[in-house]
C-alpha cells in the first residue's frame, strides 16, 4: 500500500536547546542508562508495567537478538548537565525495504521528556544516521519491526498495556507532532470478554462453513514443539503477503520468538485451522503476562535474592486475561468463515479455561473485513496507537 505523498509544507520545528547533547551508546554503561531512563518518566503512572532489565538488555544485544543478524541499530542518548532526558534508535532494516521495495529508515525505543527541542535533537541525530545511510524516509515507532512493539499509543490510556505492545506518556504525539511528522497509519486494539455471546446468525453461519469446507480446528501440541512452529512459520509468512508494515521473520527470529513464548503459553489457546488435512490457518491467544511482569517491577532479583521472580510466579498463576496476538489465513481460504470459527472456538476454550477476556492487537485501521469480525464478535475499541514517517 502507498503511503500518502510528501507534502511540500515547510515545518518549523522546536529550537535545539543550547544545553543539551546527543550521543550514541558505546558503553556497558550507557547501555544501563538506555534501559533505566523509563523510570522517571513512568514514576507514579499506575498503568505502565516495567519491563525486564535483563529482558531489555538481551534485546539490545547483538550477540542475542537475531534482528541483529541482517539489520543495524544506533542508539542515542540525550543528556541536559549529565542527566538522562531523552533516548531513540534508529533502524536500518534491509529485509523490510527488499520486501516492499521501499527505501525507508525507522525510528524506535523513543522516550523523551515533555520538551520538544529535546526530542528534537534526539530526531536530528536518528534522521542524521539513516541519511547517511541512503534512506529517504523515517517512519516509526518500530521496535524493531511489526514483528516486535511498534506504534504509538495515542488513544486508550485508561488501563495498563497488553503483553507486547507499547504505552507511553499522552504527550509524546505532541512531541512528534511538533518535529515535524504526521501519520503514517494507525493500529486499532480491540477489548472482549470471553463471556460474550456471538450473533446467532454468526456463529450458525460459521458452524455450516465448518462442515461444508470439511474445517477442523487443533490445539498445538508442545510436545512436537519443532515441528508444529515450522508449520505456523509457514502459514504466517504466506498469510500477510504485502500488507502494510509487514516483514517476514527470518527463520532464526520465528525460533527466537517460540522459545521465548513457549514460557507462557497456554497450548490450548494456539489454534491451527485444517482444511481436508491441510493447515491453512493460526491464531495465537497467550495469557497477559504483563500482569506478572508488573509485579515484578522491572527486576527478577533485589539485593540478590530472587524476590521479583517469586512475585512474578506468583502472579503468573493468577492471571485472567489473555491477548490475541495474531490470526493469519493463506491466500486463497480467506472468506471461507474460517477467522469466525476461530474466534469462536478461542472464546469457548477461553472462558472453559477461567480466563475473564482480553484484548485483541492489533489490526490495520483500514483492513475493514477484520475489523468487522471481532465486532461482530462483540469486540470493541479500546486503544488506538499510531505509526509516524517524515521525509529526510
Amino acid at each position: 500500500m502507498a503511503l500518502p505523498a510528501e507534502s511540500s509544507t515547510v515545518v518549523s520545528l522546536p529550537a535545539v536547546p543550547p544545553d543539551v547533547t546527543v550521543a550514541p551508546v558505546r558503553s556497558g554503561g550507557d547501555k544501563t542508562a538506555f534501559v533505566r531512563m523509563t523510570y522517571p518518566i513512568y514514576q507514579g503512572d499506575p498503568n505502565w508495567v516495567p519491563p525486564l532489565e535483563m529482558e531489555r538488555k538481551d534485546f539490545l544485544d547483538p550477540k542475542k537478538n537475531p534482528f541483529f543478524e541482517f539489520a543495524e541499530v544506533e542508539l542515542f542518548l540525550a543528556r541536559r548537565n549529565g542527566q538522562v532526558v531523552g533516548r531513540i534508535a534508529a533502524i536500518k532494516d534491509p529485509h523490510y525495504n527488499e520486501f516492499h521495495g521501499t527505501n525507508e529508515g525507522f525510528f524506535g525505543l523513543f522516550e523523551c521528556i515533555n520538551d520538544a527541542g529535546v526530542a528534537r535533537v534526539l530526531f536530528d541525530a536518528a534522521s542524521e544516521w539513516l541519511r547517511t545511510k541512503g534512506f529517504t524516509k523515517v517512519i516509526g515507532p518500530m521496535n524493531f519491526s511489526t514483528n516486535h512493539e511498534c506504534g504509538l499509543l495515542v488513544d486508550g490510556f485508561t488501563t495498563p498495556p497488553a503483553i507486547m505492545t507499547t504505552y507511553n506518556p499522552p504527550y509524546y504525539a505532541a512531541l512528534i507532532e511538533a518535529n515535524g511528522f504526521t501519520k503514517a497509519k494507525d493500529l486499532w486494539s480491540f477489548e472482549l470478554s470471553s463471556s460474550a455471546q456471538p450473533p446467532e446468525k454468526v456463529a450458525r453461519i460459521a458452524e455450516k462453513m465448518r462442515q461444508r469446507e470439511g474445517i477442523t480446528v487443533r490445539s498445538v501440541n508442545l510436545k512436537k514443539f519443532d515441528e508444529e512452529v515450522t508449520l505456523i512459520k509457514n502459514i504466517y509468512n504466506a498469510a500477510w503477503e504485502k500488507n502494510w508494515g509487514f516483514v517476514p521473520m527470518t527463520e532464526h527470529e520465528f525460533d527466537h520468538l517460540a522459545r521465548d513464548l513457549k514460557q507462557i503459553v497456554r497450548p490450548e489457546l494456539l489454534m491451527i485451522a485444517e482444511v481436508k488435512g491441510e493447515p491453512v490457518a493460526f491464531s495465537m491467544t497467550i495469557p497477559d503476562a504483563n500482569v506478572a511482569f508488573k509485579a515484578a517491577g522491572g527486576r527478577l532479583t533485589t539485593f540478590g535474592l530472587p524476590i521479583g521472580l517469586a512475585k512474578m510466579l506468583l502472579a503468573l498463576k493468577k492471571i485472567r486475561r489473555l491477548r490475541l496476538i495474531t490470526l493469519g489465513i493463506k491466500e486463497g481460504y480467506r472468506r471461507r468463515g474460517i477467522d469466525a470459527i476461530l474466534y469462536l472456538d478461542t472464546l469457548r476454550i477461553a472462558h472453559q479455561l477461567g480466563y475473564e477476556g482480553g484484548e485483541i492487537s492489533w489490526t490495520l485501521e483500514d483492513n475493514h473485513l477484520v475489523n468487522r469480525a471481532i465486532e461482530s464478535m462483540g469486540g470493541k475499541r479500546s486503544k488506538t496507537h499510531r505509526i509516524f514517517e517524515r521525509a529526510l
